[in-house]
């Protein structure tokens, strides 16, 4: 029983990718719905708002003792899913808190800075500078909740199985390559060789 985190820059497809792992595989499929848990768990609603909203347009500020509890529901969360196994989990650290785990594939997907504006400029239909605005506030608030919550460079590509660059391989074969990895991986699983 496999299981794929992913951590992707804005812009890279990594989301899409992810997703379409998840369908090709029917894995269940894990992004946002563990901060609304987590902060269900807790009691803390606005713990989840506060996650989701990267360029603090709704300048939320918990308590330390809120974020503190919401950050161990996460991680439990993260665990349980992949104590389950065949699922694909986005994001929240799980390249961290499942480091080092046997059956885990961690994905990191990135692509040129100039080829991220663009799907930003036409996903989200904002300007180009609206766009750099907005990949740069996503990669700060990434990397500091990787270093602050889990101590790692969330750059750093010794965290990773695989590091996947859409400004050169088109996110369908990125899907993939993905997919390859895991029926590699759970070959191994099954035949004993974890």
């Amino acid at each position: 029983m496999a299981v794929v985190t992913f951590s992707r820059q804005l812009g890279s497809a990594g989301t899409w990718i992810a997703r379409q792992v998840a369908q090709s595989l029917g894995y269940r499929f894990l992004d946002r719905q563990l901060a609304y848990a987590a902060a269900s768990r807790v009691g803390a609603p606005e713990m989840a708002l506060e996650q989701i909203d990267e360029l603090r347009l709704l300048q939320l500020a918990p308590t330390a003792n809120a974020y503190a509890a919401y950050m161990e529901a996460l991680r439990t969360l993260v665990r349980e899913a992949a104590a389950q196994g065949e699922v694909v989990i986005v994001g929240k650290g799980g390249q961290a808190i499942l480091r080092g785990l046997p059956n885990v594939l961690h994905i990191l997907v990135i692509a040129p800075l100039d080829v991220r504006i663009q799907r930003v400029t036409e996903e989200k239909q904002v300007t180009r500078a609206g766009a750099e605005r907005l990949v740069d506030a996503s990669d700060r608030r990434r990397a500091s909740f990787l270093r602050v919550q889990h101590g790692v460079d969330w750059m750093d590509p010794r965290l990773y199985s695989l590091v996947i660059n859409t400004g050169l391989i088109k996110p369908i074969a990125a899907v993939h390559l993905v997919l390859d990895a895991v029926h590699s991986l759970e070959t191994d699983i099954s035949q004993g060789r974890q």
